[in-house]
């Protein structure tokens, strides 16, 4: 008798899904890569762990609500969608063709996408949105968002911040991905956004400051609610897992020639190794 198939673990599915990520950066449009590896992990621990979703029924009333505001991460969502089962693996390798579902930003016809996203500074807004309906239905549902810090420089998301900790959101968490780079440098050097925490604190928010790559960290800070809205703070490296890509802001959009793609697959699998 053979042995049961053993279920990947989540570390191994987050190499999966930075894998897909590089091999869209391949085709002939390239990709936005380094906030998509820096956000990957809050992704996975998300839809493969916490969002109460049916993939077989995107749009199931019970289902929790996301927005991935930092739209421009869309390789990273699609991937993750794919590993969580709402569309077929194959379907990636369509990824910006025309007529493609798999647009450079989410498009609300694809199944586990709430709303077309990628004008920056708009995710919370429709998120706070979302977790005040759920709760004037008294559903048991929760909404969440992922934000670039380069977009918390947008009014419209402190607009959005105040009113939701003025309502106190309890079923609203918004995750922050924290690797201090934009596509113009360091957040700091751009406009300054420390004490970022305190920012959030100050708003009427919970805050829990997390290592953005700790999937079991990720999913202490995830699924814990309060009276209040929750701000994570997930602290990541922009090119999270490709050497080639870390801590470096050309990463932030690349069209990879064939030489690069072997090289940064073989970085990273190479990471993942040790």
């Amino acid at each position: 008798m053979s042995a049961p198939a053993v279920a990947p673990t989540i570390a191994e599915r987050a190499l999966r899904v930075r894998e897909e990520i590089l091999q869209m950066a391949a085709g002939e449009h390239g990709a936005h890569v380094g906030g998509g590896l820096s956000a990957t992990d809050v992704l996975c621990v998300l839809y493969l762990e916490v969002l109460r979703l049916r993939p077989d029924e995107p749009d199931w009333p019970g289902r929790d609500r996301f927005v991935l505001s930092k739209g421009h991460a869309s390789a990273a969502l699609y991937a993750v969608l794919a590993e969580a089962g709402f569309l077929e693996r194959e379907e990636l390798e369509t990824y910006c063709r025309p007529g493609s579902r798999l647009a450079g930003h989410p498009l609300r016809r694809l199944p586990g996408v709430e709303f077309p996203t990628g004008s920056l500074g708009h995710g919370l807004s429709l998120a706070t949105g979302i977790a005040l309906g759920l709760r004037r239905a008294r559903a048991g549902s929760r909404a969440f968002a992922l934000l670039g810090d380069g977009e918390l420089q947008e009014g419209s998301v402190w607009e959005a911040a105040m009113l939701a900790g003025h309502l106190r959101l309890g079923n609203l968490t918004a995750i922050v991905d924290r690797n201090r780079l934009q596509i113009t440098g360091s957040t700091e050097d751009c406009v300054a956004l420390e004490p970022l925490a305190d920012r959030w604190r100050a708003f009427g928010w919970d805050v829990v400051e997390v290592d953005g790559h700790d999937h079991s960290a990720l999913r202490t800070a995830l699924t814990t609610t309060g009276a209040r809205p929750t701000m994570v703070l997930a602290h990541t490296v922009k090119g999270a897992g490709v050497p080639m890509f870390e801590g470096d802001r050309r990463s932030h959009a690349v069209k990879l020639s064939p030489r690069n793609h072997r090289r940064a697959l073989a970085g990273l699998r190479t990471g993942a190794a040790s």
